[in-house]
């Protein structure tokens, strides 16, 4: 399960922005994973619930993510959103060879301490 080494990453950057605003509790976690990121997202949270649990500046923390809707670029040049992972077709030219655009990063969006 490679979400417990994401997860045991960030807690390592939160730590530092701990020391960093010497603030001394995590409230608030927002994360983005993209939909080709390759994580299981209730890995994920299982993972943050097991580690919130053994720091005490994140006792109580909440974790909100968010997994953005794929990309797709044609070979025309057009980049189009989707609503689902399967790419149809170009919006533009109707073409079917599509390429995934992006959505492979995790992103620490915004963190809420006090």
């Amino acid at each position: 399960m490679h979400e417990l080494s994401l997860v045991q990453n960030l807690f390592t950057q939160l730590d530092g922005l701990l020391r960093e605003n010497g603030a001394g509790k995590i409230c608030t976690v927002r994360v983005e994973i993209g939909a080709f990121a390759g994580v299981v997202i209730d890995s994920f949270e299982f993972a943050f619930g097991v580690l919130r649990d053994t720091e005490p500046w994140a006792t109580g923390a909440r974790l909100e993510l968010s997994t953005p809707l794929p990309q797709y670029q044609c070979e025309c040049g057009h980049i189009q959103q989707r609503q689902k992972l399967e790419p149809g077709s170009c919006d533009k030219c109707g073409a079917t060879a599509l390429t995934p655009f992006g959505g492979s990063d995790i992103m620490l969006l915004q963190v809420e301490m006090e």
